[in-house]
């Protein structure tokens, strides 16, 4: 049979088994918490030990799984999240999120924004800034905010599974920044997690240099196990402390979280 002798229904090509047994590897790995040695792998692809070994050894090469030192067990990476590029997880956010932040602009006045998870930052993917009055900033979608600085990254970061917190903390603590000195401080991300918690929110007082005059609340937006995002609210930091801010805006904020997870619960699986 020639390369184009493909049988009816399977295209005009073969298919090509190797990168099948890498997706279908991936696939795997993503169903194991922790990760999962080559043993393991194996005996769940049905794939031989060889290779096993060898696409994990190309897929390590490409930046998507790594190696545990401790253990020799092989971990999915954050770069996994680019092959999804194709249908963005951020579409929730036009479909079900944008709307209701305009509702929620009315109750709380202060601009909202919602941000999502971009390998090492929150990236604003919808905000009310040009429609509030109080807002200071026109032009907000698109920009990056530090994980450990702001109200939308401690929010995240405090709520997100334990392994993707590990990866995140790892990817920041490569960096030779202020993000990565705060991500190989353990004592400060430890204080800031249990802080973030116990709160109940994010929060960020005056504590992004960039932006030294305002402070911001933030809720994390779940799907079963995950964290698709954050609700943000900013506002000048003169005009109230924090507290001040949650007692007055965060019922409203939590009822436009609640509202966003249940429109979620049918069409994310």
């Amino acid at each position: 049979m020639s390369e184009r002798d493909n049988p009816p229904g399977q295209g005009e090509y073969k298919l090509v088994q190797g990168l099948m047994r890498g997706l279908s590897l991936l696939h795997c790995l993503n169903r194991c918490d922790g990760g999962a040695r080559i043993t393991e792998l194996a005996q769940k692809t049905g794939l031989h030990r060889t290779t096993v070994r060898r696409l994990l050894e190309t897929l390590q090469h490409e930046g998507y799984v790594r190696r545990s030192e401790s253990d020799d067990s092989y971990l999915l990476t954050l770069k996994v999240r680019e092959l999804s590029e194709g249908f963005r997880d951020e579409q929730w956010v036009s479909q079900f999120a944008a709307p209701l932040l305009g509702q929620l602009l009315q109750e709380v006045v202060w601009p909202t924004d919602i941000s999502t998870l971009d390998v090492d930052a929150m990236v604003i993917r919808e905000t009310t800034h040009r429609f509030s009055r109080l807002s200071f900033h026109r032009s907000m979608v698109g920009r990056r905010l530090p994980m450990l600085l702001t109200a939308a990254g401690r929010a995240y970061i405090a709520n997100c599974p334990e392994q993707e917190r590990n990866q995140i903390l790892q990817l920041l603590a490569s960096r030779e920044d202020s993000q990565g000195r705060l991500a190989r401080d353990t004592e400060y991300v430890d204080k800031l997690i249990r802080k973030t918690r116990q709160d109940g929110y994010g929060s960020n007082y005056r504590d992004w240099g960039e932006e030294g005059r305002i402070a911001a609340i933030a809720l994390p937006i779940r799907h079963e196990d995950r964290v698709l995002g954050c609700l943000n609210l900013v506002y000048i930091a003169d005009a109230m402390t924090i507290e001040e801010a949650a007692k007055r805006y965060l019922k409203s904020m939590q009822s436009i979280v609640n509202r966003i997870e249940r429109s979620l619960s049918p069409q994310i699986r």
